[in-house]
């Protein structure tokens, strides 16, 4: 049975494995965004009570 040999996969298997946790992570990690993020407003902004004519 041939699919049984891992000879023929497993080699490609722990190659693809090696791009994706070892190679691609410091290229995603290293992208720089545009937009820094803004901070949050500390100052509370005035809510006000509504004036519902049916009560």
């Amino acid at each position: 049975m041939p699919q049984l040999n891992p000879s023929p996969w497993f080699s490609t298997l722990v190659l693809s494995w090696v791009v994706f946790l070892v190679i691609i992570p410091p290229k995603i990690l290293a992208h720089a965004f545009p937009n820094k993020p803004a901070p949050k407003n500390t100052n509370e902004t005035s809510t006000f009570n509504w004036n519902w004519p049916w009560q």
